[in-house]
């Protein structure tokens, strides 16, 4: 199936893709984003999930997850941001499996905003539809 022979979606059916985007890009946004001053709680959390207490890996971390983000948020952009970002989610996944948090609630909170992540750019994006052809 080519682009062109995507299946069209509604404008309802858009907007609902827009809307599950802009649930994951703000979720990453204010993640990264308190992530890149030295705050004592992220500098907490961080040792409590194995890692260093080092501001500059949080830092690095906050940084590579807005970068990530940001190409999500950009159309042209956006699959190669949603791989990244599921990446992102694995290594969190990784980290709450290794030191053994709850599952439903930690664990897999990064399989749930990959679903909405990947929903909403299915719906808002006929590259996408057209690699993953649900109909026909």
């Amino acid at each position: 199936m080519s682009l062109s022979e995507a299946v069209p979606v509604s404008n309802g059916a858009l907007w609902t893709g827009r809307a599950l985007s802009a649930v994951v890009v703000l979720f990453m946004i204010f993640d990264g984003v308190i992530k890149l001053p030295p705050l004592d709680i992220v500098t907490r959390t961080m040792t409590e999930l194995g890692w260093p207490a080092d501001a500059n890996v949080a830092r690095l971390i906050g940084a590579v997850g807005l970068i990530s983000t940001a190409l999500y948020a950009i159309p042209r952009t956006s699959v190669l941001g949603a791989i990244l970002l599921t990446a992102y989610m694995g290594g969190a996944i990784s980290t709450h499996v290794r030191i053994g948090n709850p599952l439903f609630s930690h664990t897999l909170f990064g399989v749930y905003l990959g679903i909405i992540l990947w929903g909403g750019l299915y719906l808002r994006d006929a590259r996408v539809r057209a690699l993953i052809p649900f109909s026909r």
